[in-house]
């Protein structure tokens, strides 16, 4: 059962020591909260994106039916499942289980729930000898639906398992189980849906997405004095820019950082109404709709015969479009013919000369930097923001050792679990990144992904840490000399 720890900011004291932070685990409150879930679908969502509109009759044997057939598919799920030694290893190293305190939210824990399923119908052997195994019946299910939305599927746990175990891929199999029999969150199953109706997660129709670009170029007008466009739906570009939607309408920084890059670059560029959105929560729910989010962009960049892709500071979209060749490619119509993220785009030109830049723009701030999980243990992005930072800011400190990098914390949010009703969760969970801010007494959170921007401003001000988030591309907007 979920509940979250009754206790005071105080009583989480984090300790320095010469390998970092040292997090206590706090203990359960008898008396705390009921079970967190997530608000179930809606029927008119899972008609949108090719699922059940219902639980499917005989439920309980399409999801061993799904189980198989993942099994067969992906081959590194069944070695997952089997070769766990339950050395606990991977125990303490989630921020869910450190925020939380409930022990299904420990990592070993969590996949339990889908291995002790998978002994009983494929591992029988085991079974009679004495192993974990259940079936499948509505008591797992309910479990399942719970504590596999408790996982931000950032693979944290899988740096520190001695067997190089994806625990994320078990979470994600188990979604896409229960997506088989009709059982989703409202969350997630709403964002892909709404990619489909109008280009992009937030549901911004296309009219308002060109008169917010307008705005913007009227406030870049005003700050700079120039002509910098923020073009849309123009064929024969030379980029297409597949921001995650929120820049455009909260981060506005961000996109007008943009902005000022390709005007200083000379480079012409676009946005696309049909797919204005560089993430793709497909990822969290199921392959083929993961697939058809991503096409959605291929399909963009033909329409507007772009000779590139490039996607902006967004963490999860990063993860989604390394996969973009094997789900849909190939990118042979590109130049080049990958994927290429916004940050690996400018370090390259910083590095050589190509803006010019007065790092004391930035000295109103001491910077400190969050690796995304999806940008950083996913998507291999270590050195290229932080080549920006240092190149545009005088004052920059890392946080403890421990807590970046491929050892990055979780934002707390990540996974398709940036959801009101998951907000005690969310908050718990960020404790771990909030307190290694603390500790670099940074005034200025700088971060490469929508999700982050938008959890980490709630958790540093549920646990009283002053600090401002914002976008890598931002400080460079503000040190850039057009």
């Amino acid at each position: 059962m979920t509940k979250i720890a009754n206790f005071p900011p105080a009583t989480l004291e984090w300790k320095k020591t010469n390998r970092g932070l040292h997090i206590p685990v706090p203990e359960m409150d008898e008396h705390a909260s009921a079970p967190l879930t997530c608000y179930p679908c809606k029927a008119k969502d899972m008609q949108a994106i090719a699922l059940p509109t219902a639980r499917v009759p005989q439920w309980e044997t399409r999801a061993v039916e799904k189980l198989q057939e993942l099994l067969h598919k992906y081959r590194g799920l069944q070695v997952y499942l089997d070769i766990c030694a339950q050395c606990g290893a991977c125990a303490d190293k989630c921020q869910f289980y450190l925020g939380t305190g409930d022990p299904n939210n420990m990592p070993v824990a969590r996949a339990n729930l889908l291995r002790k399923v998978y002994r009983y119908y494929f591992k029988r052997m085991e079974r009679f000898a004495g192993a974990e195994a259940e079936p499948f019946n509505e008591e797992v299910l309910r479990e399942w639906y719970t504590y596999f939305y408790q996982c931000s599927e950032c693979r944290r746990c899988s740096v520190f398992c001695p067997y190089g175990i994806d625990t994320a891929e078990i979470t994600m199999a188990a979604r896409e189980i229960m997506a088989a029999i009709g059982v989703a969150t409202k969350y997630v199953t709403e964002v892909v849906a709404k990619v489909y109706e109008r280009g992009n997660n937030l549901g911004i129709p296309g009219p308002a997405w060109i008169d917010n670009c307008q705005f913007l170029e009227e406030e870049l007008k005003a700050e700079t004095g120039k002509d910098i466009r923020m073009p849309v739906d123009e064929v024969g570009a030379d980029v297409l820019l597949v921001m995650p939607s929120a820049d455009n309408f909260a981060n506005t920084d961000t996109m007008m950082a943009y902005g000022k890059l390709f005007y200083a670059l000379g480079v012409s560029w676009t946005t696309s109404t049909y797919a204005n959105e560089g993430g793709n929560f497909g990822l969290f729910l199921n392959y083929q709709n993961m697939k058809k989010v991503n096409r959605r962009i291929l399909d963009a960049a033909r329409e507007l015969k772009v000779k590139r892709v490039i996607w902006g500071e967004c963490g999860h979209a990063w993860r989604a479009a390394i996969y973009t060749n094997t789900l849909n490619g190939p990118m042979d119509f590109l130049d080049p013919p990958h994927p290429v993220h916004i940050c690996q785009f400018t370090a390259d030109l910083i590095q050589r000369g190509a803006f010019k830049i007065d790092k004391t723009a930035n000295d109103d701030v001491l910077v400190t930097y969050h690796d995304p999980c999806n940008v950083a243990r996913a998507g291999s992005l270590l050195e290229e923001p932080r080549a920006m930072i240092r190149a545009t800011c005088n004052k920059f400190v890392e946080m403890p050792a421990n807590t970046i990098r491929e050892k990055t914390f979780c934002c707390g949010a990540g996974g398709g679990l940036l959801t009101d009703e998951l907000m005690p969760i969310r908050m718990a969970g960020g404790k771990p990144r909030a307190e290694a801010c603390r500790a670099t007494g940074a005034t200025y959170l700088a971060t490469p992904c929508a999700i982050c921007k938008a959890q980490l401003p709630e958790v540093m001000k549920h646990w009283n840490v002053g600090v401002k988030v914002g976008g890598v591309h931002d400080l460079l907007s503000k040190a850039m000399i057009l």
